[in-house]
């Protein structure tokens, strides 16, 4: 077992298989038309196993990424030609580092819900606006909180059942519960797969920090943004009863 923000291997493994079943749909169109329309570099924060990375730097875009997690980064190194790896780097967006000044920084598919102190959160806001050029933009998501979920917490989801390799199953099982004092979702994932003949199984614990509306807004307010706009899909819509996600779009 496993735990923290520094993803495992075994979640490294599995990353493209399962989110490009259960996730892509939602964010994927979105996040590469927004890279691709940049006209300049692009900066992605939890590049991950390259999700956007891959097929927006095929695609021209002069793009870089940071991430917290060797895993991660190794993954997405062994899909990237030698000469391309210097666009890709294990760093903190709390301590972000480059030489670089970005047209879009984004941070895609909950990355800030990582960030689990009011500090951290403002650091990460500092970093970024200092690492975007004049009229640069930042772009990242959170879920908005269900609060019957919260509640009642999730016991076992089967949220992926398929093949990771023709022939060799794989199964993840999710488990949730909430701290509402301090805002944190208890999160376990729980893998479980084909190795040969053998089944194998491996679970990781983390913790993902949520956020409400005005929060949020009170938390842009105090960094160096003063111009935002806070999405309730990624298509553009604003913020209803009925919205499931933050998409908060900033700007220098």
């Amino acid at each position: 077992m496993s735990s923290g923000y520094e993803y495992p291997e075994v979640f490294a493994r599995f990353y493209d298989v399962i989110y490009d079943q259960i996730r892509s749909e939602t964010d994927h169109d979105y996040f590469l038309k927004k890279i691709l329309a940049a006209k300049g570099p692009v900066l992605e924060v939890g590049v991950g196993t390259g999700r956007f990375f891959i097929e927006a730097l095929s695609k021209g875009a002069d793009i870089y990424g940071i991430d917290i997690s060797p895993s991660m980064i190794d993954v997405l190194k062994r899909k990237l030609p030698k000469k391309e790896h210097h666009r890709v780097s294990m760093q903190d967006v709390c301590k972000l580092k480059s030489d670089k000044k970005y047209n879009l920084i984004i941070a895609p598919f909950r990355v800030f819900m990582h960030l689990l102190t009011v500090e951290k959160q403002l650091q990460a806001l500092e970093k970024v606006y200092t690492h975007l050029n004049p009229g640069g933009t930042f772009i990242f998501d959170l879920f908005v909180p269900n609060l019957a979920m919260l509640a009642e917490g999730v016991y076992n989801m089967n949220d992926f059942d398929g093949e990771y390799e023709p022939g060799k199953k794989l199964q993840r099982f999710t488990s949730m519960t909430a701290d509402p004092v301090n805002q944190i979702s208890l999160v376990t994932f729980t893998f479980v797969w084909q190795e040969g003949d053998e089944g194998i199984s491996h679970t990781w614990n983390t913790e993902l920090r949520f956020f409400f509306r005005y929060e949020l807004e009170h938390l842009l307010y105090r960094s160096e943004f003063k111009d935002y706009y806070i999405y309730g899909d990624f298509s553009g819509h604003g913020l209803t009863k009925d919205s499931k996600e933050f998409v908060v779009v900033c700007k220098r």
